[in-house]
């Protein structure tokens, strides 16, 4: 299986729904919000998250680009074109009703008006399962 298969497997995987899981358990349905933004913008997106009641959040040194395509930079007098520029990415799990706040503060706190700001995605999570006391869920969050 080629890499491109392999990408489109794991994206149509993760859109089959199981029938109903969420509405049969009575559970309140989830959100990650996933963010790629500039590492210097960390600390200020924690502090407003919190507020919020992001109780834990899961942070990953990830190298991209976007619409910034890289830069020149110098280093001992050569000069080197960087195509992947370093990005933090954040991973958070919400119920639905916190996503919009979420989303917001986010956005908010990592905008500083330039050229790669970064991206906030929300994607749907079907489960969640606190693995040392086996809480499911929204209470597992």
């Amino acid at each position: 299986m080629d890499l491109v298969t392999a990408e489109n497997t794991v994206w149509h995987a993760a859109r089959i729904r199981l029938p109903g899981y969420a509405e049969e358990k009575g559970a309140q349905r989830m959100k990650l919000v996933m963010a790629i933004i500039k590492p210097f913008k960390l600390d200020e997106v924690r502090e407003a998250l919190t507020p919020l009641g992001v109780q834990g959040l899961t942070v990953t040194e990830v190298k991209g680009f976007g619409r910034q395509k890289g830069q020149t930079e110098i280093y001992r007098g050569a000069e080197y074109h960087v195509s992947f520029l370093p990005k933090l990415k954040i991973e958070v799990v919400v119920p639905d009703d916190m996503v919009d706040a979420v989303v917001e503060a986010i956005a908010n706190t990592a905008r500083t008006g330039k050229i790669g700001d970064g991206k906030v995605f929300v994607l749907d999570v079907e489960r969640a399962l606190r693995i040392r006391t086996g809480e499911t869920d929204s209470s597992a969050l």
